[in-house]
């Protein structure tokens, strides 16, 4: 039997949740994706955990931050004062919001999560949502084409 080998294409479906068990993506058996391994659709931690994989089988994997969303740095939380949205938005916690940086000289929009949100200023958390975060997806393989 064939298994699961670098620029295959498989259809697969998975559950991807954290340790709390909280579930953050699901591909339900039913409605598998098809990609190809190699090309980045998924984490490539994953991607690789697939290798050697057979169809029918299932796959269970440990994801570490580091291969996942990142570490998470407190140095990309920011106080910004409340004016700098006025007459735009008002922020609120749990919001994401698109912000405008500066980084090497170039303009650039990048999602930040509104962390708190007081009279005079609004605290911005610039991680991804799932940074510092291990991740455990379980994979299972439908089908394996060339």
């Amino acid at each position: 039997m064939h298994s699961v080998q670098l620029f295959d294409t498989v259809s697969v479906s998975y559950t991807a949740a954290l340790p709390s068990g909280e579930v953050i993506e699901n591909v339900p058996e039913d409605k598998p994706i098809t990609l190809t391994i190699g090309a980045g659709r998924i984490l490539k931690a994953v991607e690789a955990s697939l290798m050697g994989v057979e169809v029918g089988q299932t796959r269970t994997v440990h994801i570490q931050p580091e291969d996942a969303y990142g570490p998470y740095y407190k140095s990309l939380v920011h106080e910004i004062a409340r004016a700098t949205f006025a007459g735009r938005i008002d922020p609120k916690p749990g919001m994401i919001l698109s912000l405008a940086v500066e980084k090497d000289g170039v303009q650039q929009q990048v999602p930040a999560t509104v962390l708190a949100a007081g009279k005079e200023s609004v605290t911005i958390d610039y991680n991804h949502p799932l940074a510092g975060r291990p991740i455990t997806y379980e994979v299972k393989v439908h089908a394996i084409g060339k």
